[in-house]
């Protein structure tokens, strides 16, 4: 990851105190199944979940907004401790200015991840705005930074370590698990 990042970037990442989550796309490979029975099922990569994990354990909130209402997405974000969750929202604006005001941050002090054009809003407004590396070729060109991983393959994992570089605490949380 580090010839990837610029100062830039990192100066960027050094402000971040929420990381926003869409979830198909992002979070999920972007499939929805459906059983006979008209359950849903998505997919969920474990490396997202300990990226979400250490960013939490470092200061560093999560949310997800999703247009899509789940209760996978419920249960998932239940299991992740992450208590900001907006299900069913099509225009992501608002809730975006919501969290904000909740949480009294300031834009610059908030990074989104997306994968397709409802997320280019929020992307925009926020201080990064974070593109998956399947993300459609829109959002990759508005983006202020692509992963390498595709959603629902790592790319969060790697939002986290790109934040927690930026803020001098990879290395040491890296380390807590030597002993």
């Amino acid at each position: 990851m580090s010839e990837r990042l610029t100062s830039n970037l990192l100066k960027k990442a050094s402000k971040i105190k929420l990381l926003i989550c869409d979830v198909d796309g992002v979070l999920s490979d972007g499939k929805v199944y459906f059983t006979s029975n008209g359950d849903e099922l998505k997919n969920f990569n474990i490396k997202d979940g300990l990226g979400i994990k250490l960013l939490q354990s470092a200061g560093i909130q999560v949310a997800i907004i999703t247009g899509r209402q789940s209760t996978i997405v419920e249960r998932r974000a239940h299991e992740l401790n992450i208590k900001h969750i907006y299900q069913g929202n099509s225009d992501k604006r608002q809730t975006f200015q919501n969290i904000l005001s909740s949480l009294k941050l300031k834009p610059e002090e908030v990074a989104h991840i997306g994968d397709d054009l409802p997320d280019l809003p929020i992307m925009r407004s926020s201080g990064l705005g974070i593109g998956v590396a399947d993300a459609h070729d829109f959002v990759i060109k508005n983006a202020d930074w692509v992963t390498k991983a595709k959603g629902g393959e790592g790319a969060v994992r790697e939002v986290a370590d790109l934040l927690l570089t930026a803020q001098n605490k990879l290395d040491s949380l890296l380390n807590s698990y030597l002993q």
